[in-house]
């Protein structure tokens, strides 16, 4: 049988890790096969890190990564997915709202298939409000018509890997990651797994609107050039309007239709629009240029400070 390792991120989960680490373990014992878990301690400030050393000096089963500080949670996975050696691995949250009980269904699902990645499609969410229900569904819409990638829709990072998938994985060198999109740009087959998201065990959501919107937009300019040819179309459409409203004035002017002089409202009007149009362009063209300056430093994606196991 081959062997799993469950990557499992986590940052300020004090109040709930322990009940993770106690769930994933009894599913894991149940199953015919060398079973792993690897907790990555996000740069917690409470006591995650001191529960997952206690953990771990019981259970050698069980590998600690440890950062110096927060570096994100597509870090956290990386790491995991760089330390992973099994044959399979499945990446879940450390907040329960993907229950570990679904693992022997996914594994099933994955040999019944004959699947290189099962990622799992979350028919409910249960415990989130309508706002981010009704953003998430939109924005992964959205991200499909303007990638050049099809991802699929409704799913975050809880999936199962296979080692091709892995081996492949750690060969992107960018440092801004979407990691499902990564893994659906991979390729090989994939096959999706349907269920139903439980509300968050404890604690606090670690995406607010500020992280989804930064974590949206690392999705949108990695993944498409779209915004790229939009600016191109605005500026295109800006500069079209610009001179309808030049030959107006000037017709106007000569056959007497119209008196450009007192109007100082059109004026502020194509001041306004241009003017619009040129930020838009500027930062447009700002987020790749960060972009590059960000891969080019060559920084490393993240710094372990402490492994245990």
């Amino acid at each position: 049988m081959d062997s799993l390792s469950v990557i499992v991120p986590c940052y300020n989960e004090e109040a709930v890790i322990e009940t993770t680490y106690r769930r994933l373990k009894s599913v894991l014992t149940a199953l015919d096969r060398e079973t792993h878990i690897i907790f990555i301690n996000d740069g917690s400030d409470d006591r995650t890190l001191e529960i997952l050393t206690a953990i771990a000096a019981d259970d050698k089963t069980v590998k600690v990564l440890s950062f110096s500080r927060n570096f994100g949670h597509q870090a956290a996975v990386t790491a995991g997915i760089h330390n992973c050696l099994t044959d399979l691995a499945i990446i879940i949250d450390a907040d329960l709202q993907d229950p570990p009980e679904l693992i022997p269904d996914i594994l099933s699902c994955r040999e019944r298939e004959k699947a290189n990645v099962v990622y799992c499609v979350r028919r409910s969410r249960a415990g989130e409000s309508r706002l981010k229900l009704w953003t998430a569904r939109k924005f992964y819409r959205f991200l499909n018509r303007l990638s050049e990638v099809d991802f699929p829709v409704d799913t975050g990072d809880f999936r199962l890997i296979d080692s091709r998938v892995m081996e492949q994985f750690k060969r992107f060198k960018e440092r801004g990651k979407y990691i499902r999109g990564l893994i659906s740009w991979v390729g090989f087959r994939q096959v999706p797994f349907y269920y139903a998201r439980d509300a968050r065990q404890a604690g606090i959501t670690k995406y607010p609107f500020k992280r989804m919107f930064s974590f949206a937009a690392t999705a949108l300019f990695y993944f498409s050039k779209k915004p790229l040819l939009i600016a191109v179309g605005l500026g295109f459409t800006a500069v079209l309007i610009g001179i309808i409203c030049a030959l107006w004035y000037i017709f106007g002017k000569i056959f007497g239709y119209t008196h450009a002089e007192s109007g100082w409202t059109s004026i502020m009007i194509g001041m306004i629009f241009f003017g619009g149009v040129q930020l838009l362009t500027i930062g447009v063209l700002g987020q790749y240029i960060g972009i590059l300056f960000d891969e080019i430093k060559e920084r490393p994606e993240y710094i372990i400070e402490k492994e245990i196991n």
